[in-house]
């Protein structure tokens, strides 16, 4: 990202709305071990407020207030859950059925620190999800949250018995590889070994929907990772 100009998506006066790339923190952590998004757009702006955040590994919008008003207005719009958020992920397997509503409460893992889990006491806890193209060894969906719990799509995709491709978490946390399912795929003379088509977490931010301070609608939206697509054409072609 250093080097990399900035994916700015849309800005005017009260926030700025960036496609963050995947493993780059949207804030710092705790050990200031790596630049964050935050960092990098205090830079440009010399002020910027967060309004809400996507786990480090997970790619897409992510919007930031440039000022107090319009901290506290969006900070509201995502409690009061008047932010439509949509993501993109590419699942194991192929779902059964075309769409659902996973309604699934949500908890921190009772030993696992950092996981979180099903649990009928945690709290209520929301998603749709659309299958948009489904193969064999993975799909793409869109997920629509309607809570926004830490992990949420993540621990819902595994509750329906298909976790997110490469989630170390909830998943197998293995690359994608062309050759798990090209049937003749042959290794090229210049590579020693074969270079995963997906390597992080397939989950991608795509589209936030809400209407501004001034009443006027925005839909925003950060167009899917060209490996996501890549791995879709490659699945037709050997289907």
């Amino acid at each position: 990202m250093n080097k990399r100009k900035l994916s700015i998506i849309f800005e005017n006066d009260a926030f700025v709305a960036v496609n963050k790339p995947a493993g780059m923190l949207t804030i710092p952590d705790r050990e200031q071990s790596e630049k964050s998004l935050k960092e990098f757009l205090t830079d440009k702006y010399g002020s910027i407020f967060t309004v809400h955040r996507l786990d480090k590994d997970t790619s897409g919008i992510v919007i930031f207030a440039k000022n107090e008003h319009a901290h506290k207005f969006y900070s509201r719009l995502f409690e009061e859950r008047k932010i439509e958020k949509y993501y993109l992920g590419i699942v194991l397997g192929r779902p059964a059925e075309k769409s659902g509503l996973i309604n699934a409460p949500i908890s921190e893992h009772p030993v696992n620190k950092g996981m979180m889990t099903v649990h009928r006491n945690g709290k209520e806890s929301s998603t749709e999800y659309e299958v948009i193209e489904s193969h064999n060894s993975y799909s793409l969906l869109s997920f629509q949250l309607h809570t926004g719990r830490t992990h949420q799509i993540r621990v819902h995709a595994k509750s329906i018995g298909h976790p997110l491709a490469c989630d170390n978490l909830y998943g197998d946390g293995k690359p994608v590889l062309l050759s798990s399912f090209k049937k003749k795929f042959k290794l090229s003379k210049h590579d020693e070994e074969e270079r995963p088509m997906i390597s992080r977490l397939a989950l991608h931010s795509y589209k936030l929907v809400f209407k501004d301070e001034l009443g006027e609608s925005h839909e925003l939206i950060a167009e899917m990772p060209k490996e996501f697509s890549a791995l879709m054409q490659q699945l037709k072609k050997n289907n």
